[in-house]
Order: C-alpha cells, then sequence, then structure tokens
C-alpha cells in the first residue's frame, strides 16, 4: 500500500539518495531502474513488523494533546462564557508547536543524565515529554477558567511545550527507525494513530465532560498518556543512520568562532552553538536545491495547512453557538470523524503510493477546501441539524488525514539523516507559526463577518498551496514519481 510514498524521492533527489541515510555510495542506477512498484498485498505486508505497531502507539501519543489544548479547551470555555476574541487568542499559548525548532538542537544532540544510558537518545527523551504531558493535564484538571484564565494559560502553555517536545523526538524515532521506503508506511501509521487520538481527545473528552465535568474528562486524558509511556518503555530505540558529531564540529561554527576570537567565551560558545545547530541545518537544505526551489518550496510548507489552523479553534465555538449540545457533538465526531479519518488515512496512503507525493498534496488541499466551504453552509442553517454536522465533519476529517499523511511524506523526504529532528522541526515549524498566528485572530474575525463568511475566508486560504503545487509542476520541480526534484 503506501510503502513507496518517499520511494520515488531516491530516485529525484540526487543529494539525498539512499547514500544520505546510509552512509555508503548510492545504488547504481541500472539496481534503481530495476526497481519494480510493489504489489498492494505485499505492500500490505509491511504494518506487520513491530515498529509500524509502535508507530501507530506513539501517533496515538503524539495526537492525544493537540485538541486538548485547541478545540477541545475553547469548547469548555465557551461553555463557561469566556469571550470568543479570548479563546482565539488563547490558541497562541500553543506557539511551542511551531517554535520547537529553538529547542530541537538540544532534543537531537543532548544526552539526558540517567534516562539516556537507560533508554537512549530518542526515547529518554520521549519519557520525559510524556511525564511533562501527564502532568500539564493533571494542572488543567484542576484549573477553574471563570475563576483563574491565566491558570489555565499557563496549563495550555506547558502541556504544548511538552507535547511538541514529544513530537521532535518522535518524529527523529520514525525518520531514523525505516528506510525511505517504508516512510510512506510508517507515515501512515503515525497517522492512523494521531487521527484516533484526536477522535479521543475531542469526541471522547466532550463526552466524559457532559456526563462526569472537565475535570474528570481532563484527569482521564492524563491517564491516557500511559499508552505513550508503555510504548516508549517497550519499543526499541533505532540506530542513528549518520554520525553525529558536536554542533561545534560544524564547518560553519568553526568558522563562526575564528572570526570572533575577540568576543567574551561564554558569547562565542552560544553563538556557535546557535550556528552550528540551527543555521547548518537550514544551509544544508538550500545547498541541497536550486534556491528558488527551495523559496517554492518553504513558501508551499508555510502555507499549506493555514486553512486548517484558521478555521480550528472556532469549530466547537461554532457548534455551541450554533444549537449543539457537547453529547450530539460528541457522537457525531465519534461515529462519523474516527471512521472518516481512518478511511482517510488508508486512502492517503494508497494515493501516495500509487500517484506520488504532489497528487496527495493535491487532494488533501483541495477536500480541506471543500470542507470548510461545507461548514460556511451549514453556518447559514437556522438551526442544529445533526445530518448537516455529520456531512460537514466528515468531510473535514476525511480531508485533514489526506493532508496530514501526505504533509509528512513530503516533510520525511526533505531531510537529510545528519539533522534528522532539528531539519523536520523546522520545516513543521514553517506551516505551524503561520497556521498559529493567524489562528490567534480568528475570534475577531467571527465577531466582525459572522460563521458563515468566516469559513469562505478559510476555505479561501487553501487557494495559496494549490497554486504553488501548481507553479512547482509547471516548472518541473516534481520528478515523475510525484517527489520533489533536487538540484
Amino acid at each position: 500500500m503506501p510503502t513507496n510514498i518517499v520511494k520515488a524521492s531516491d530516485r529525484a533527489t540526487g543529494n539525498r539518495a539512499t547514500a544520505d541515510r546510509a552512509g555508503g555510495t548510492a545504488p547504481a542506477a541500472s539496481a534503481v531502474a530495476g526497481r519494480t512498484r510493489r504489489g498492494w498485498l505485499e505492500a500490505a505486508l509491511v504494518y506487520r513488523q513491530p515498529r509500524m505497531l509502535s508507530m501507530l502507539f506513539l501517533g496515538f501519543s503524539s495526537g492525544l494533546p493537540f485538541y486538548l489544548i485547541f478545540q477541545t479547551l475553547s469548547a469548555w470555555l465557551r461553555q463557561d462564557e469566556i469571550v470568543r476574541a479570548t479563546i482565539g487568542m488563547l490558541s497562541w499559548a500553543g506557539l511551542f508547536y511551531p517554535l520547537k525548532f529553538a529547542w530541537s538542537p538540544v532534543v537531537d544532540r543532548l544526552r539526558l543524565p540517567l534516562l539516556h544510558r537507560w533508554l537512549g537518545r530518542r526515547r529518554s527523551w520521549m519519557l520525559l515529554a510524556q511525564l511533562g504531558i501527564a502532568a500539564a493535564l493533571l494542572a488543567l484538571a484542576m484549573s477553574d477558567p471563570r475563576a483563574s484564565l491565566l491558570h489555565v494559560v499557563i496549563g495550555a502553555a506547558c502541556l504544548a511545550f511538552f507535547a511538541a517536545t514529544q513530537d521532535i523526538s518522535i518524529d527523529a524515532w520514525r525518520i531514523e527507525s525505516a528506510p525511505d521506503d517504508m516512510q510512506g508506511a510508517m507515515a501512515a501509521a503515525y497517522q492512523l494513530g494521531y487521527r484516533a487520538a484526536l477522535t479521543v481527545g475531542s469526541a471522547g473528552a466532550l463526552g466524559l465532560a457532559q456526563g462526569f465535568g472537565w475535570r474528570a474528562s481532563y484527569t482521564i486524558m492524563a491517564v491516557l498518556v500511559a499508552v505513550g509511556i508503555a510504548t516508549t518503555l517497550l519499543t526499541r530505540e533505532p540506530q542513528p543512520s549518520a554520525a553525529r558529531t558536536s554542533v561545534l564540529s560544524e564547518a560553519r561554527a568553526i568558522d563562526w568562532l575564528a572570526r570572533r576570537a575577540h568576543w567574551p567565551a561564554p558569547l562565542r560558545h552560544a553563538g556557535a552553538t546557535f550556528v552550528g545547530a540551527v543555521v547548518c541545518p537550514l544551509l544544508d537544505f538550500f545547498d541541497r536545491r536550486a534556491l528558488t526551489s527551495a523559496v517554492l518550496v518553504l513558501a508551499l510548507v508555510a502555507s499549506y495547512r493555514l486553512t486548517t489552523y484558521a478555521m480550528g479553534s472556532m469549530t466547537n465555538s461554532f457548534y455551541i453557538d450554533h444549537g449543539y449540545s457537547l453529547d450530539q457533538i460528541a457522537t457525531v465526531v465519534k461515529v462519523f470523524g474516527l471512521s472518516v479519518s481512518l478511511a482517510g488515512v488508508v486512502i492517503a496512503g494508497a494515493l501516495i503510493a500509487r500517484l506520488g507525493i504532489r497528487t496527495g498534496l493535491v487532494f488533501g488541499c483541495v477536500t480541506i477546501l471543500l470542507s470548510n466551504l461545507a461548514f460556511a453552509l451549514l453556518a447559514t442553517t437556522h438551526g442544529p441539524t445533526l445530518i448537516g454536522l455529520a456531512a460537514a465533519n466528515s468531510i473535514d476529517n476525511f480531508g485533514q488525514a489526506l493532508q496530514g499523511t501526505a504533509l509528512i511524506a513530503f516533510l520525511s523526504s526533505l531531510t537529510s539523516a545528519k539533522y534528522t529532528a532539528t531539519q523536520y522541526a523546522l520545516f513543521s515549524s514553517f506551516f505551524e507559526l503561520t497556521g498559529k498566528l493567524l489562528e490567534g485572530t480568528s475570534g475577531y474575525v467571527v465577531d466582525a463577518i459572522g460563521y458563515s463568511s468566516f469559513f469562505v475566508y478559510t476555505a479561501s486560504l487553501s487557494i495559496v498551496p494549490l497554486a504553488l503545487l501548481f507553479w512547482l509542476s509547471r516548472r518541473r520541480e516534481f520528478g515523475h514519481g510525484g517527489a520533489l526534484s533536487a538540484a
């Protein structure tokens, strides 16, 4: 099925071929040309491997906090009569997600005392982050938005920080645990777990809140972090596929130090560390492709999920303002959302495996655009309709599954093994930062133009990435298999 999602990138990106990950010589052209596309049954057998099961549960661990910081929390706040503008701005507590590149070099390079000897580099950071997530969820469970909104903000910010740290380590574990021709399957397994966790963190949390209150709901979500902790303890640490030297050993960092010998030692060390850990991974990306191509790709990454983020914190507020109960929201999301999400992941994997990453990116973008138009239509109805809610939510879940799987495979194909965690964090930060900044204004936009026009506005944001995809295709930046070509 989706085992070939990133496979085409080995043929299309000469500077990031198999030699980049294995540290050896790139396969001969005749060997690459001799590869044939795997059949559906043979490709599907890859999911029997233990690492796929681990990826499934780690995907669940990664997805669990996401809605608990944003959509579910916004429903809690709206039910407690917090104004929409404040709810929108509260989403900025999640800016730790797009800013994770700032400490990803630490996660990528620093060995945690005691934990590293026991679990290794990736799993030690996973465990530390998961313990932080559980503590932050318990702190939110003990908070009261009406009495102290600051307590909620601090809890949400801490939750976002530890969730982003977990994502850095899980992304690196995923990329290092499988060769390029299995990254598509790993992405699909990750998305299956991730989408299931989103349903638990939204429908499950809302249903629990309806029956037992928000404190019980968030406490049970904290207990579910044990799924990720158990997986971290039971899975294997991947073997680094490229030599990892000190960031101060990077050529650019050495040159930077040599040109600033007169600076104070602490300042020189801090600057050289930043150059080696952040600047070098970013420049490595530009070194491996033409400048125009690199800029267009980064613009595509930055704009690809604007629609999803811009609408994010307002969907549950819309449901509540439109007259839906928490039980109705939870039931529709649980019954339709999970099944459609899982179907979307499977279809996305098959689509990308057969037609390439570019096609998956296009289909994901178009579907999410249509889902927002469906929400705009739903907003024009005079009262709550479960059929309309189910239809709009199903299209949205399907589109997000398509988008997520395609984007993970795309970003994975752009990384170099020398900077696995740092580069992936940098790339993902481009779309998360632009999205979160825009999401923070969503409450003001709804207040100004109403829900129906708001969803038309969010749908229009998908036109930008579609235009960039068309432009890159016209410039022949995508290879035959739909993967991005290198210079």
